[in-house]
């Protein structure tokens, strides 16, 4: 993703001139270069791997030269989800496929909600390190603090809704009820259940010896099942029953 990052900003020559400091084994830095070096590292090892030091040491700068563009830890965690709501732009940037684009009037906005859901879905399955960021910085970030690519995908949403004719009342409704959606989907569908991976028997390998059976009878007969991804499929389904809840088509 790095290399890509420098071909897709044409190398050294798109960036203004720098501090020796400022090159490493990619050329000069900008953002977006630090940005995918830092999805790439928690990719690969994790949150707890991502500190200054180590970023700096995979592009081959010191780490104070990093600080031009994150001012520290909580920086470089903002900045995972800026990287990751510039993945979801440029996937949904390609546009709708023709069978979304052929349906009107209700289905239509509805088809593309279901779009941006299972871009969503995808790009978060391919960085599953990055989901838990979605929710505790948002929690610790205010709205208008939050990085751009987010605000744009939000906005994205309530273009939709307000240009299928919605008002802001239930605008706001439909926006809140899909972005906690998808965002629990995706947190159940992450979310840890092996206990021993090297196991190969089903109840070992949850663990489910661990709970007491005479206290969590049901949730040790359903466990296996709620170990399996529901898939995009699953994520479609909720969505259509939220909608249906919320719009009266």
């Amino acid at each position: 993703m790095v290399r890509e990052r420098m071909r897709d900003k044409g190398g050294e020559a798109a960036e203004p001139a720098r501090r020796a400091s400022d090159r490493g084994h990619y050329g000069r830095l900008n953002r977006e270069l630090v940005l995918a070096a830092a999805l790439e590292l928690v990719d690969e090892e994790g949150l707890s791997a991502l500190s200054m030091r180590r970023l700096g040491a995979r592009l081959g700068v010191e780490a104070m030269a990093l600080y031009r563009y994150a001012r520290g830890k909580d920086a470089l965690l903002d900045g995972l989800v800026e990287a990751l709501y510039l993945e979801l732009g440029e996937r949904l940037s390609a546009g709708p496929a023709p069978e979304v684009t052929a349906q009107t009037g209700p289905a239509a906005w509805r088809g593309e909600l279901h779009r941006i859901a299972r871009a969503m879905y995808e790009v978060c399955l391919a960085h599953p390190q990055v989901v838990p960021l979605l929710a505790t910085r948002m929690l610790a970030v205010p709205l208008a603090r939050r990085p751009l690519p987010v605000l744009r995908e939000y906005e994205r949403v309530l273009a939709l809704l307000q240009d299928a004719g919605l008002d802001l009342t239930r605008s706001a409704a439909v926006f809140r009820a899909f972005t906690g959606w998808v965002l629990g989907y995706l947190s159940g569908e992450l979310r840890a259940m092996v206990d021993n991976p090297d196991e190969e028997e089903p109840a070992f390998r949850l663990g489910l010896h661990r709970m007491p059976p005479q206290e969590l009878p049901r949730l040790r007969e359903i466990a296996e099942t709620l170990a399996e991804r529901g898939g995009p499929d699953g994520l479609d389904a909720g969505l259509d029953a939220l909608l249906d809840r919320f719009v009266q088509d």
